[in-house]
């Protein structure tokens, strides 16, 4: 074990300065050879970028929006985003962009930058639910969120074909389902 992997895991919300390592973190994580040391590559399914510098400007600067950053030993390790939704239900929390260093895959910091997310979800905003979209074809990753106590709902929603900013699928059956979990 490295000096990094027994270090305590901090959170702080991304900021400008971070806009290039989080974009390469989250690149790293499911694009390309890199992202195939880890389980949670898209590589056989998308070519591309999975997002860009704008894309991660967009949901550090959004009113609504904050992308969490996971820190150990100084390294970034993981990020995840969180969006603030209200509806005639009250409020809901979209979780997105969420990356952990491939290397550091497999240990359980995935599992804690999520429920570090349900925490600031329900306790800052009051969420009463967590939704989140995952690639149909990903079963491996909606099995683990199902283990979380995320539950799937059957409703899709087409992936963006045609639109490179998400990726160039390397298939033409992609699709995302969403998942909830109530946070109350």
């Amino acid at each position: 074990m490295d000096a990094v992997e027994t270090a305590p895991l901090t959170f702080r919300e991304a900021v400008e300065a971070d806009v290039a390592e989080l974009t390469a973190l989250i690149e790293s994580a499911y694009r390309g050879e890199t992202s195939r040391v880890g389980w949670t590559t898209e590589a056989d399914l998308l070519d591309g970028q999975r997002t860009d510098p704008a894309g991660v400007r967009a949901v550090i600067s959004g009113a609504d929006s904050r992308l969490l950053t996971a820190q150990r030993g100084g390294e970034l390790v993981a990020c995840c985003q969180l969006e603030r939704r209200t509806g005639a239900d009250g409020v809901v929390a979209y979780f997105g962009m969420f990356a952990v260093r491939p290397v550091r895959q497999g240990g359980g910091l995935g599992r804690q930058v999520l429920g570090e997310a349900e925490r600031v979800a329900a306790g800052e905003w009051g969420a009463r639910e967590m939704q989140l979209t995952v690639i149909t074809q990903r079963t491996d990753l909606i099995a683990w969120y199902e283990r979380r106590g995320y539950v799937r709902t059957g409703q899709l929603s087409p992936f963006p074909y045609g639109d490179e900013r998400f990726g160039v699928p390397r298939r033409p059956d992609l699709a995302f389902e969403l998942l909830v979990k109530p946070l109350r």
